[in-house]
């Protein structure tokens, strides 16, 4: 089994391309957002960065799952995942079995769509902070953001079977 896990800038499309990459793949889709502790949630609220020390907890919990989901059925994840240390801890200092899907766009795409969210909690105001704070990763598959969700799923299944990752 595998975990895929779907990241980016909020407003990038991780949910739309993980629901759609989970149900392409057959396997759970989850959100890493649902996770976040409360005090979280309000401080993003609030347009308040998160500090390392708020998303510890939340990316340890999130490595306890996923090293589940790699024991039984797989699963993707909808995760941020902005630096190298948050990859790290989620992906076990690399012992997991775990594929990056980096999701790229550009700050005036990525703002343009998060104007049009209704109901998330993430304030567009924080964008400029979680692109200061993004480190692209060196390894998995990146893809742009800027055709249609089920191209882009379509590009990361290709992608996967390039590299001779299991894709389904």
């Amino acid at each position: 089994m595998m975990v895929y896990i779907v990241m980016g800038v909020s407003g990038s499309g991780k949910t739309t391309i993980g629901k759609m990459l989970a149900e392409r793949l057959a396997v759970k889709f989850y959100d890493a957002d649902d996770y976040h502790l409360q005090t979280s949630i309000d401080k993003m609220k609030n347009s308040i960065p998160l500090e390392d020390e708020d998303r510890t907890p939340w990316l340890l919990s999130l490595a306890k799952d996923i090293s589940q989901w790699n024991m039984h059925e797989g699963a993707v994840l909808a995760c941020s995942a902005l630096k190298e240390q948050y990859r790290n801890i989620l992906s076990n200092d690399k012992r997991e079995k775990v594929v990056f899907i980096y999701l790229d766009g550009s700050k005036k795409l990525i703002l343009k769509r998060m104007k049009k969210r209704k109901g998330h909690f993430f304030s567009s105001n924080l964008l400029e902070s979680q692109f200061n704070t993004l480190e692209e990763p060196l390894d998995g598959i990146k893809v742009q953001i800027d055709k249609t969700p089920e191209d882009v799923c379509k590009e990361i299944i290709d992608k996967l079977q390039n590299v001779g990752m299991p894709s389904t």
